[in-house]
């Protein structure tokens, strides 16, 4: 499994295409209520929305998108809501895992995942087995999962695995550990609904992530909106760093 440094570490990398894309999935509910339909209508439509933005990776050549499904946070709400979310997840395991792996898409799942019940776990695990020979896209869904609760455990783990090097750990120390390894940091991440926060998602991996943030309700950011989102990241100037001059110097031939 390769384990891709810190962009705080190393100047990776980048295209005009990102290489990985990271999505805060916002407004299911709002969708819903504008159109006087119960929350869960609108998280059923949600889910469409991700067999799309599945395609458009595929089709623009995006090696990993990370969607954020459910946070650890999220179990504030409304048990009804809550339960209908979970039976949502069961439902699109038991429907869509046949398909991602006909189309090459490698399933992972990370958070917490204890919490889950065991049938719920047991198609995680299944769903993971089976796609894990695919490499055209990585579909990431963060589920029970914090930024921070990240790094703690991560941090634990290093304890464990390295104690004898207390006080003297290292980004490359810890990012095995990180629930993300698997995955260059994002290049581009986007929330939809209006919002213009990161809510506590992949705060170690969002260092130096171009930032989109629209009003456009999750459901109705369809393949045009994810081009306004990608034609928007192809006008930032990645520097991680480094001044604009540098960026446009000619290196002399040896």
């Amino acid at each position: 499994m390769a384990i891709f440094s810190s962009s705080t570490q190393q100047v990776p990398e980048t295209a005009a295409v990102p290489r990985h894309v990271a999505i805060i999935m916002d407004g299911n509910g709002r969708w819903a209520k504008k159109r006087l339909l119960p929350r869960v209508a609108g998280h059923v439509k949600g889910v469409e929305l991700v067999r799309e933005a599945v395609r458009a990776c595929l089709e623009r050549g995006i090696g990993f998108l990370t969607l954020f499904a459910f946070s650890s946070e999220n179990w504030r709400r409304p048990q009804e809501e809550v339960t209908l979310l979970m039976q949502l997840f069961v439902r699109a395991l038991e429907q869509e895992v046949e398909k991602l792996g006909r189309n090459g898409v490698r399933l992972r799942v990370i958070g917490e995942l204890s919490r889950f019940g065991s049938q719920l776990q047991e198609l995680i695990r299944r769903a993971e087995e089976q796609t894990a020979g695919n490499s055209r896209l990585v579909l990431t869904i963060a589920a029970n999962y914090g930024g921070r609760w990240d790094i703690m455990q991560a941090i634990n783990r290093l304890a464990q695995s390295a104690p004898e090097k207390l006080g003297a750990w290292s980004e490359a120390d810890l990012e095995p550990f990180l629930a993300m390894n698997f995955a260059p940091e994002p290049d581009l991440f986007i929330r939809t609904g209006g919002e213009e926060r990161i809510s506590n998602f992949l705060l170690w991996q969002l260092a130096y992530t171009e930032f989109y943030f629209t009003p456009t309700l999750w459901p109705d950011f369809d393949t045009g909106e994810f081009d306004k989102a990608i034609a928007s990241y192809q006008k930032r100037e990645r520097r991680f760093g480094r001044t604009s001059e540098q960026l446009t110097e000619i290196i002399p031939d040896a």
